[in-house]
């Protein structure tokens, strides 16, 4: 097994967890973003692969560390990287992102309609001080807001979209999924785990693709493509957790579970 993941801390976790199976060989660390999973899976020569599991988002562990800047639970930097070590962080971005397209990315990757006002707001406080801490910017978005329908924060939404930026979940989403089906052997499998609707909307989206596999505009009379279906869909509506499950784990009341079979 070829484990990838961007945040060195998780592999140190698994690493240790699993330690006789990482000194046997039989499972192989690697740090790294999903994107490359083909390129990883040919140094490591295991193509073509049995199966590969996408488990999206972000884990428990990296929410329950105030350092690492995902939540607000608990105030900490406003960080969100998933890797630590590259990129732009959270507070790089409310600081200095246009107001227009601040907004964009917390309507976009948030699904929040007040995201103008709330845009707005991140702007003019970022312009008495800088905005560095998760809590700062918590009581930003949530200053004279309700809170939405369920009950969730009203930053909930706001700090998902930022995440989602900072770490480009959707593009490397888009770019990971053609490249596992380019490396599974016929009669592999495919499966992916999203939590929430974005996800598991270009999940879908792709399946249904490659399941299809011709892409011809449907005015014309015949396929000129000559592209052939390369997926089997196995699930043709999501697999979701039951009441059980939920009850001991209840961040798995949003996951989704999509698979298909390379044909």
């Amino acid at each position: 097994m070829l484990g990838i993941d961007a945040d060195a801390a998780a592999l140190a976790r698994v690493a240790d967890r699993l330690r006789p199976a990482v000194a046997a060989g039989r499972l192989i660390p690697r740090q790294n973003n999903f994107t490359d999973l083909a390129a990883l899976a040919a140094a490591a020569d295991l193509l073509p692969v049995d199966g590969v599991l996408l488990d999206l988002g972000l884990s428990s562990d990296q929410l329950a560390d105030a350092d690492r800047g995902f939540a607000f639970a608990s105030d900490g930097p406003l960080d969100m990287r998933f890797d630590p070590a590259h990129g732009q962080s959270a507070a790089d971005l409310v600081n200095t992102m246009d107001e227009p397209d601040l907004a964009d990315v917390i309507w976009r990757y948030g699904e929040e309609r007040r995201s103008r006002a709330i845009a707005r707001r991140i702007v003019a406080a970022r312009q008495r001080a800088p905005i560095t801490s998760t809590s700062a910017l918590a009581r930003i978005v949530a200053e004279g807001v309700p809170g939405h329908p369920g009950g969730i924060h009203p930053a909930t939404r706001t700090f998902q979209a930022l995440r989602i930026a900072v770490n480009d979940e959707l593009a490397s989403l888009e770019t990971a999924l053609p490249r596992a089906v380019d490396i599974l052997a016929p009669g592999g499998r495919l499966v992916v785990i999203s939590f929430h609707s974005l996800e598991d909307r270009i999940v879908k989206t792709f399946i249904r693709g490659e399941v299809r596999g011709c892409v011809c505009p449907p005015e014309l009379p015949a396929c000129v493509c000559g592209r052939s279906p390369r997926l089997r869909d196995l699930t043709r509506h999501p697999i979701t957790a039951g009441p059980d499950e939920v009850a001991s784990n209840p961040r798995a009341r949003s996951a989704k579970l999509r698979a298909a079979e390379r044909l």
